[in-house]
């Protein structure tokens, strides 16, 4: 069809889209002090006034919708999300990370490097759901998601990509640098500037959630998703616990249930898990899926 011939197209779109738009407007030869003020720039090119105190609900909404967007035009249909540490070591840094620990944090590097199993076990989950490659309705299933980063965020994106499948990852602006970790599939890598949106993607299309050994950052994504089901925000999905003895020892559970703050009952919104196999047996179970 001649660009004469689609103009009569009663489907086509009368208006130009902003695409077009903004490039007229920054193609404008004519300079003036009207022109040169920020004041005449298009709101959508304007970073001053997108920055703005006001405009924080705006950004809220292209924070939820960029995501949302791009993820739905990939064909992802849901994901297996999987928390943990930025600092446990792969099992071949283990080694090296005690050896150059200074003396006062030896002790300290030696916890670290015994967890490297659990990057291991998170590679092997992450290989492992990759290779199953379910799709159902046309849309890829358990796609793994990460927060981006290194360590157990990166063993799982590293698993997915050494069983040749896409994986995401959520990483968030910080003070200090948190670059995306380089098994991420480009296209599935996203920057948010807002905890909670960067939270609410982890979990919209999650159908299960691993959880590593991990800080604050892991704690709080944990707790807030048993927070979400325990309350019914949100529907029970399989979450997996990996590392009793470490958990066990930094959060007493059943001193919640003793103290009568929580029922023994919220005890069983996850499930304990030492190895890939266990995780993905009661994932297969949840759904009725082969294991």
């Amino acid at each position: 069809m001649t660009e004469e011939e689609n103009e009569h197209d009663l489907s086509n779109r009368r208006f130009y889209p902003a695409s077009v738009e903004a490039k007229t407007a920054v193609s404008m030869p004519k300079q003036t002090p009207q022109t040169r003020h920020p004041a005449y720039r298009l709101a959508f090119q304007d970073d001053d006034f997108l920055l703005r105190e006001e405009l924080r609900p705006v950004r809220f909404q292209l924070e939820l919708l960029k995501p949302e967007m791009l993820l739905e035009e990939a064909g992802v249909g849901s994901t297996l999300v999987m928390y943990g540490s930025a600092r446990i070591p792969s099992p071949a840094q283990a080694e090296l990370l005690v050896a150059n620990a200074p003396a006062d944090r030896k002790a300290v590097a030696e916890k670290l490097a015994e967890k490297s199993k659990y990057y291991q076990e998170a590679y092997n989950l992450g290989r492992l759901v990759s290779e199953k490659a379910i799709v159902e309705d046309g849309k890829r299933q358990f796609v793994i998601c990460s927060g981006g980063g290194p360590s157990i965020m990166e063993a799982a994106n590293h698993g997915a990509s050494d069983a040749g499948a896409e994986s995401i990852g959520l990483n968030i602006a910080l003070p200090h640098e948190q670059a995306p970790n380089s098994y991420v599939t480009p296209y599935l890598s996203f920057q948010f500037h807002y905890f909670a949106l960067r939270k609410m993607h982890f979990l919209l299309r999650a159908r299960a959630v691993a959880v590593f050994p991990g800080g604050f950052g892991t704690l709080d994504e944990f707790l807030e998703l048993l927070t979400l089901i325990q309350t019914g925000k949100m529907k029970p999905i399989p979450v997996l616990l990996f590392g009793k003895e470490f958990w066990t020892r930094v959060v007493n559970f059943e001193a919640l249930a003793e103290e009568g703050t929580i029922n023994p009952a919220d005890l069983d919104l996850f499930r304990w898990c030492e190895t890939a196999e266990d995780a993905w047996c009661h994932i297969a179970e949840f759904y009725d899926l082969e294991c």
